[in-house]
């Protein structure tokens, strides 16, 4: 498939993305502070601000988060631009990346219910067997270990050190955002397979052409096994993906029917 030549829009979201990321880059401070007000903290997060929707597009974790990120978008999103026009594509990025991020949001709900109802019954009536089952159930992978730093002798917790230590790492779970521009693209890849189903992409380093159509499904599939079977460690938000594909699919739908009456 020949690529076109990068278009307006594709150019100011790579450039604001690539901006943003050489000031994180610059000072971990900075990093820290960029992060946390640009971020999408969960709704119930002291953090939390509503322009964080569109915000944590812009905010990457590293090198291969944000060049992924834009290659996809280098590669599909310049075609969108250019079959629908600026406006609408513009629309349609943010709106599957916000859709992505409500999605996310939505679903992590029920964990994090679960988690604050189970952390304020410990804090009210504590007891250590409580403490090991509730930290068994809720943190697999171990206390958050900014947490840990906080105590005088990680060795030997006490009953109201364990207390506090429920209300650190309920509150560390509740201030960790979300960033990344993957929802959207997301949504730009599947906004492509429906439009161009058969069109053929070429998936590095494999050399093998496969229908737009098909590889976006395996994509899709295998996102909701991943978010479905989360293996330790990670933290992708397989879900934010996914989110970003049906917002995709609605927004075309909706354009579909009512193509005269937008912009």
């Amino acid at each position: 498939m020949r690529t076109p030549t990068i278009t307006p829009i594709i150019r100011a979201i790579i450039a604001i993305n690539v901006i943003v990321f050489i000031v994180q880059s610059i000072n971990p401070q900075y990093d820290r502070m960029i992060v946390s007000l640009f971020g999408l903290h969960y709704f119930s997060s002291e953090q939390f601000n509503p322009i964080q929707l569109v915000t944590y597009m812009f905010v990457h974790s590293g090198i291969g988060h944000i060049f992924g990120n834009m290659l996809g978008l280098f590669f599909l999103g310049p075609i969108l631009e250019m079959f629908w026009g600026e406006k609408r594509f513009l629309a349609f990025y943010l709106g599957t990346g916000i859709g992505a991020g409500l999605l996310y949001m939505g679903l992590k709900y029920y964990d994090i219910s679960a988690l604050q109802a189970a952390s304020e019954a410990y804090i009210q009536n504590p007891d250590f067997k409580q403490f090991e089952s509730l930290i068994q159930k809720f943190y697999s992978e171990g206390i958050p270990s900014n947490v840990y730093g906080l105590l005088e002798n990680t060795g030997n917790v006490s009953l109201k050190e364990s207390v506090f230590v429920i209300e650190e790492s309920l509150k560390s779970v509740l201030n960790t955002p979300m960033i990344g521009a993957s929802g959207a693209v997301f949504g730009v890849m599947a906004g492509f397979a429906i439009l161009f189903p058969n069109t053929e992409l070429m998936l590095f380093p494999i050399p093998i052409p496969i229908k737009a159509k098909y590889f976006v499904t395996f994509y899709g599939l295998y996102e909701i096994y991943a978010g479905l079977h989360k293996m330790p460690g990670d933290n992708v938000a397989h879900f934010a993906h996914i989110g970003g594909m049906i917002f995709a699919f609605i927004l075309i739908k909706i354009w579909g029917t009512k193509r005269n009456n937008f912009y």
